[in-house]
């Protein structure tokens, strides 16, 4: 029972071998991104299965307006994972329970701002991006009944990134799991019970969203050793609001930059026609499983090379980041294998429709090239931001997104246009991914390697100093009262 409870505890990454901290930290994570992407696939199958191609390709196509939406939220999250696992390094209760107080505080605001702009905005992005007509009218209803449920989507993000930055990423993992079950009883009650096609799907999704959030509220709560949870951490402080920006507004706006340029290859995807836009949908299913370990180490290395930086401990961060990326490139070389393997069993389930499989096998043969240049991009990636560093991973996504990927993906389907296939290949809009993922893999090592983010974990170290008199002295002053 101790050990068990031990699983489910803060997790100090900043003694013992790296290695062994970051795969004990990255195994749940991994699980629990698998889980997340099941509440995507579980919609997509449920949908394809017993609705049709089309509602397929309605839940599909909604996917970059909801990335874009949230980009700012994102932002938020990922600033408030940083500073925990900081604070939490450095050993400063006080410190660390402004930042969770806070973090909790601003969800709430950005949150309805998300939700009445969602709402509002959804219809006029969906024509603007060129969304087939027989599909459109299903996407509002999904993207509007997803926004109306936020909450619940932002809160378990934030959360459950707070967990994570305390080194528990077993709790998020549980939790994920449980509800990840609820949100197929929910999709399959909804769709094929009541017959509420999509907008049974959007139903599922957010309230099984909903209770995430609250299951990790709860287990925050109980953390009581750990931090404190009052009305005095959940005002907002000036100084912690601006470290959550400063951490997280650069990967906001690097979700912001990739969401709006997935925006525009996406237009040009629409171009050609709903089974293609299915056949898209149900490729990057299969990718989003293949990706998930790259996402989860490059997660482990944010949370292990904050902690360490909160200690003071740079060159056990460094040694971290070798060994993390090392283990990353082993794991993707493994999924690349599987994704070749069972790729055509997995799309199966998605759809009865033999030509969207084959095509869908193409792409995904193209895209498995890529894999490991992802796990290094993803390790490094997360490094620099667990250092402090945010702004070099923006402004390589802004290069590799914006610059790379958007001009080359038009660039090739013109010039794969033939009298047979007018429209041109729509596989050259994966060589163009592929392309972005090599070119982003290199610019990162060398980021990495001469980059910026050492200087960036000492000023974040004299920082973190600064505000823990600060935080000590409020504290103080407030007891005393």
């Amino acid at each position: 029972m101790q050990r068990l409870r031990k699983l489910f505890a803060p997790r100090d990454m900043t003694q013992g071998p790296p290695w062994k901290s970051i795969l004990g930290f990255a195994l749940p994570m991994l699980i629990g991104n698998v889980a997340q992407q099941l509440y995507a696939s579980t919609d997509s199958v449920v949908v394809g299965r017993y609705v049709g191609d089309n509602a397929l390709a309605s839940v599909g196509s909604s996917g970059p307006i909801l990335m874009f939406m949230i980009a700012l939220f994102i932002g938020i999250s990922t600033g408030a994972g940083i500073l925990v696992s900081q604070t939490y390094g450095a050993r400063d209760r006080n410190l660390l329970s402004i930042a969770i107080g806070n973090c909790i505080s601003l969800t709430a605001i950005v949150s309805f701002f998300i939700m009445v702009l969602g709402i509002w905005l959804s219809p006029m992005m969906l024509r603007a991006l060129n969304t087939p007509e027989v599909i459109i009218q299903d996407a509002t209803a999904y993207l509007q009944i997803y926004f109306l449920g936020i909450f619940g989507f932002t809160y378990y993000n934030v959360l459950s990134g707070i967990l994570r930055g305390l080194g528990d990423s077993f709790s998020a993992l549980g939790f994920l799991l449980l509800t990840s079950a609820l949100n197929i009883v929910l999709d399959l009650w909804f769709v094929i019970g009541f017959g509420w096609g999509v907008a049974g799907v959007a139903w599922a999704t957010i309230i099984s969203q909903t209770v995430s959030a609250i299951l990790c509220y709860f287990k925050l709560s109980r953390m009581r050793e750990t931090f404190d949870i009052r009305p005095a951490t959940l005002k907002l402080h000036k100084a912690t609001v601006k470290d959550i920006i400063r951490l997280g507004m650069p990967s906001g706006l690097t979700q912001a930059i990739f969401s709006s340029a997935m925006i525009l290859v996406q237009r040009l995807q629409n171009s050609f026609g709903p089974e293609i836009v299915a056949t898209i949908i149900i490729t990057m299913r299969v990718d989003g499983f293949a990706m998930m370990p790259n996402f989860s180490f490059g997660m482990a290395m944010t949370t292990f090379t904050g902690q360490n930086v909160g200690a003071r401990r740079l060159d056990r961060a460094r040694q971290g980041a070798a060994q993390g990326t090392l283990m990353a490139v082993l794991v993707a070389a493994t999924m690349t294998i599987i994704v070749l393997l069972f790729g055509r069993p997995i799309m199966s389930m998605f759809t009865r429709t033999a030509t969207i499989i084959d095509r869908g096998m193409r792409f995904i043969r193209i895209l498995s090239l890529g894999y490991i240049g992802m796990a290094v991009l993803q390790s490094l990636s997360g490094v620099m931001r667990g250092a402090g560093d945010a702004m070099t991973p923006m402004w390589i996504s802004l290069i590799t997104s914006v610059a790379l990927r958007v001009p080359l993906s038009y660039l090739l389907v013109e010039l794969s246009k033939t009298p047979a296939q007018p429209l041109g290949q729509s596989e050259m809009i994966y060589y163009a991914v592929l392309a972005t993922w090599m070119a982003g893999a290199l610019i990162n090592y060398l980021a990495y390697r001469y980059g910026r983010w050492r200087r960036r974990a000492q000023e974040r170290m004299d920082s973190l100093d600064a505000q823990s008199r600060e935080a000590a002295a409020e504290f103080a002053a407030m007891d005393s009262v």
